[in-house]
């Protein structure tokens, strides 16, 4: 055994980056200070601001089910869940509702609320990452400071002009804007450009670890611009619009995509096609959006890629391109938000390993496509020298 093998530490399990999560989701607002009815009003008067932009949630819990359960009543369960189902789920026409027997747990809390962008949260039954305070005198929060971990804004009802001292002392020299309860469009361009703010971070990923069977050779070192190899232009072109550039790669093709310059991500997930690419890169960083563009697109301009990035909707999985072809998402040149991690683990689990197929079937930005000629990627040699004779 080697001096290396013999000093190297034993670990139980794999080092995983993990999503920032919270409670419920990776944006979540605690709502607390006020009765539980006060909570809910404020909720639905900001919807009509937020739900435009974001797909938002509410969570509450209801403590009179729990009551008449305990007194021998039904709970709120119908005959279905009575008479032993663990779950029944719904189609109430404009809605869906799954009913499960299963208690809130820090896994599975998130994972009902993954399509969600910002769930809003009772703060008196349940706590989140960020809170709104209410500052009404029925249900002062100087119990709760424990819970007060971020506040993001005190809200002051009618008749209510002061901040008490023992929350003045809590947060000490954090300034937090102080907005009146009754003004929901305030309080809702706050929350909004916040969650902008916080929109996660533009990393770039070039797809290049395929085997370009059709093409007979590797795709990426394919020459069409000045000579410079193709997987190279495309790092250049997401360096102008990324944090950092990646190129998806085989194990086998790591030390000569480091001698050429570029940064390699062997794949970690294998033998699923462009998949393969995609979800190294989420597990490399499961909370940065990812830009994923693949090596055979020489036609593509740095204009349509900032065409791509200036209309990025970070509230919905993915920003794609509409196929100049059909209506179908180009997976291949689309911006990947965190929440696509989950749904593509999904998808793979349910047996497919098709980008697109995901795109299709969630919500996504579907954009037109600015420059439709741009979006055709080269795959044979006969139409490799065709491409190269149109860039000249």
């Amino acid at each position: 055994m080697s001096d290396n093998q013999a000093s190297a530490p034993r670990t139980k399990h794999a080092q995983l980056a993990r999503p920032n999560l919270g409670e419920f989701g990776r944006h979540e607002l605690a709502i607390l200070g006020a009765p539980c009815g006060k909570i809910k009003d404020l909720a639905a008067r900001l919807l009509p601001f937020l739900s435009p932009t974001l797909q938002v949630a509410y969570v509450d819990a209801d403590h009179a089910a729990g009551d008449d359960a305990a007194q021998g009543g039904s709970g709120g369960q119908d005959a279905i869940l009575q008479a032993g189902a663990a779950a029944e789920l719904t189609d109430k026409i404009t809605f869906a509702r799954l009913d499960v027997k299963r208690s809130f747990d820090k896994f599975s809390q998130p994972e009902w609320l993954q399509h969600q962008s910002l769930v809003l949260v009772n703060g008196n039954h349940f706590r989140a990452q960020q809170q709104l305070v209410i500052l009404d005198p029925a249900k002062p929060v100087e119990k709760k400071l424990d819970r007060l971990t971020n506040v993001r804004a005190l809200l002051l009802p009618e008749g209510v002009t002061e901040v008490p001292a023992y929350l003045q002392a809590h947060l000490g020299s954090i300034e937090v804007p102080v907005l009146p309860l009754h003004n929901a469009e305030a309080i809702a361009d706050l929350i909004l450009q916040e969650w902008h703010q916080a929109a996660p971070p533009l990393r770039g990923l070039v797809l290049a670890g395929g085997r370009s069977q059709r093409m007979g050779q590797d795709k990426g070192k394919l020459t069409y611009h000045a000579g410079q190899e193709q997987r190279a232009r495309a790092a250049e072109l997401l360096a102008e619009f990324c944090h950092d550039v990646h190129v998806s790669c085989r194990p086998d093709q790591v030390v000569e995509l480091e001698f050429a310059g570029l940064r390699p991500l062997p794949d970690t997930f294998s033998d699923l096609g462009p998949l393969s690419g995609i979800l190294s890169a989420f597990r490399l960083d499961p909370n940065a959006a990812w830009l994923v563009v693949a090596c055979d697109l020489p036609f593509l301009s740095e204009a349509t890629l900032g065409h791509l990035v200036e209309n990025r909707q970070p509230a919905r999985m993915a920003t794609a391109f509409q196929s100049p072809e059909n209506e179908w998402p180009e997976p291949l040149i689309t911006i990947w938000e965190p929440s696509s991690y989950g749904t593509l683990l999904r998808f793979l689990s349910l047996g497919y390993s098709c980008p697109r197929k995901a795109l299709i079937n969630s919500d996504i930005e579907l954009l037109a496509t600015p420059a439709p000629q741009e979006l055709r990627n080269v795959n044979t040699p006969e139409e490799a020298e065709q491409a190269k004779r149109e860039i000249g």
